[in-house]
């Protein structure tokens, strides 16, 4: 009797327990819904007055002029685009060789310390990254990388133009590497993970079909851990386009004021929230301020949201018939 008792108590401590922590868990998730909306909210009141003055035409409008109470957020907008595509285009193929490596090539002893290593490169503040790309990386960039490709490029057509500008080490381009080398520890890292999630019994079965082991990675492990794959791009890109302080050091902070060219100072988002926020007067500046942060908060969504719906196009045509 004695024992049923003590197994109905256990019972009923375990449903209670079930119960609580199921609380738990959808109150966390309520509440960080919550803060979602009040951003949302903070936003669009705070950008009430630059939504009505200026609407949908502050998009692809590029004059800026605090002094006449004139804004426009398209170069700020391109900026922030320009140095996250090329961030993404120098960091996914750079992360997916030093995952292949960690995973399939690296002999045992080196893999410990070189995937420390490269997860350190996280941790390093991005001002520091700032001022390493003002100080250290711009003149060799400059030297070594804008001049030459002007000397040899600046009388193409289109393609001189793209390379036009002061060659001084800093723009887009420079801000974009600067990018590139801050998010590669994120990706790399979340690749490295999901690859080593693969089942070994595949890969050793493809290698048994004599399979190379770059036909491994793309026929095994990609399509095996593709999601992981796509998440780790997107946190990369999240990073790219939400950066303050690297940027801001390296872009040059100013509106261009001839054709897009990757060696133009230029501006973004996040480095005109940072130089002009504070200063910012209450009214249409301030607003227009907030309003660039609710372009960005729409810019980060509609990247998540693409990429949510690139994942499940690919799931749906997962054992589909080639």
């Amino acid at each position: 009797m004695s024992h049923l008792s003590v197994s109905s108590r256990r019972t009923i401590s375990g449903r209670w327990s079930d119960w609580l922590f199921s609380q738990l868990v959808r109150s966390v998730t309520v509440l960080v819904l919550l803060m979602l909306a009040g951003i949302i909210v903070a936003l669009l009141v705070g950008a009430a007055p630059a939504i009505r003055e200026f609407g949908l035409s502050f998009l692809w409008t590029s004059e800026w002029d605090p002094v006449r109470d004139r804004y426009g957020g398209l170069s700020m907008i391109c900026g922030t685009l320009a140095t996250s595509a090329i961030a993404l285009a120098i960091a996914v193929p750079v992360s997916f060789g030093i995952a292949l490596f960690l995973t399939e090539l690296s002999p045992s002893w080196l893999k410990r310390p070189l995937g420390t290593a490269i997860e350190l490169l996280a941790a390093v503040p991005s001002i520091v990254y700032g001022m390493w790309g003002l100080l250290v990386f711009s003149p060799i960039l400059a030297e070594y990388v804008q001049m030459p490709l002007q000397a040899r490029l600046g009388d193409v057509p289109y393609l001189g133009a793209l390379f036009s500008g002061p060659p001084v080490g800093i723009g887009m381009l420079s801000a974009g590497i600067i990018l590139s080398i801050m998010i590669i520890p994120f990706i790399a890292s979340v690749m490295r993970d999901v690859f080593e999630m693969t089942p070994p019994m595949l890969k050793e079965s493809a290698h048994a079909l004599g399979a190379t082991t770059w036909e491994v990675v793309c026929r095994v492990v990609l399509p095996y851990t593709k999601a992981g794959v796509i998440g780790g791009i997107m946190l990369g890109l999240g990073r790219a386009l939400g950066e303050t302080m690297a940027v801001t050091f390296v872009i040059g902070n100013m509106n261009p004021s001839g054709a897009f060219s990757l060696f133009e100072a230029a501006n973004s988002i996040t480095s005109a929230l940072a130089n002009e926020f504070a200063e910012a007067a209450p009214g249409l500046h301030r607003a227009s301020l907030i309003y660039l942060g609710l372009v960005l908060f729409f810019v980060t969504f509609v990247a998540i949201a693409f990429s949510k719906w690139m994942l499940s196009k690919m799931m749906r045509h997962e054992g589909a018939p080639s």
